[in-house]
């Protein structure tokens, strides 16, 4: 149920094919996107020069659908999944994401966070202020706004009526990736997820249409340690 315009690549018969639909991940990403995923192949040398290290944050999952490895030098070592020192006021547990940067940090306390590379709202989109997960969802199904399909027509090329209405159902080809976790303000959804992604060059960027966007190895590993009720600060 995200909004604005989002760009998702949808491979078939060997080839993606580019569509703007509505929502978190509008980019001007490469036309062949889907070369970017693969197995990281061994003896590739990625940025950092750890293979090893890389392989075992990015290689790929065993999920409800396989999720490819994402080959070395697609994320910056700036944007790795680390643990890191961090002081912040904020209680253990919390989401802390700052934007300028591109990072997003699992609050652990005693100084320490889990920081995330991540793609964040492009000019005109981005928000900031406090929410609260209220509800996780794996592999979510995607629901483009009636007024999005009114206003692009291709879009019920790839929409099919789901349990909600129509709908990209969750799967490889859903821009919502692996994993959405659903923010909420004063007890109204702000239409803002965390989630994984379709496009992972994007991440560093501003992108998106509001949304807060990780590779699907990154989201899963969030997903498993936070819980609904978590309080997520956007700076």
């Amino acid at each position: 149920m995200d909004h604005p315009t989002r760009r998702i690549f949808l491979a078939g018969g060997g080839l993606a094919t580019a569509l703007g639909l509505a929502g978190c991940n509008t980019t001007n990403g490469p036309a062949s996107g889907g070369q970017l995923m693969g197995a990281a192949e061994p003896g590739l040398s990625d940025e950092g020069g750890d293979n090893s290290r890389y392989r075992a944050l990015y290689g790929s999952v065993s999920d409800k659908f396989p999720i490819p490895g994402l080959k070395p030098g697609i994320i910056p070592p700036a944007f790795w999944r680390s643990d890191v020192s961090y002081s912040s006021n904020e209680p253990a547990g919390t989401i802390v994401v700052d934007p300028h940067s591109h990072y997003l940090y699992h609050v652990k306390g005693n100084g320490r966070a889990t920081r995330y590379g991540v793609g964040v709202g492009r000019e005109g989109f981005g928000w900031k202020g406090a929410a609260t997960i209220n509800s996780k969802q794996e592999w979510p199904d995607w629901y483009p706004p009636k007024e999005m399909i009114e206003r692009q027509p291709e879009i019920h090329k790839v929409v099919s009526k789901l349990q909600s209405g129509l709908g990209v159902p969750g799967g490889l080809h859903n821009p919502l990736g692996a994993r959405a976790m659903y923010l909420w303000q004063n007890n109204k959804d702000t239409l803002f997820r965390i989630h994984g992604t379709l496009e992972p060059w994007t991440i560093g960027k501003n992108v998106s249409s509001g949304c807060i966007r990780m590779v699907n190895q990154d989201v899963i590993h969030l997903y498993s340690e936070v819980a609904v009720g978590t309080r997520v600060l956007v700076l």
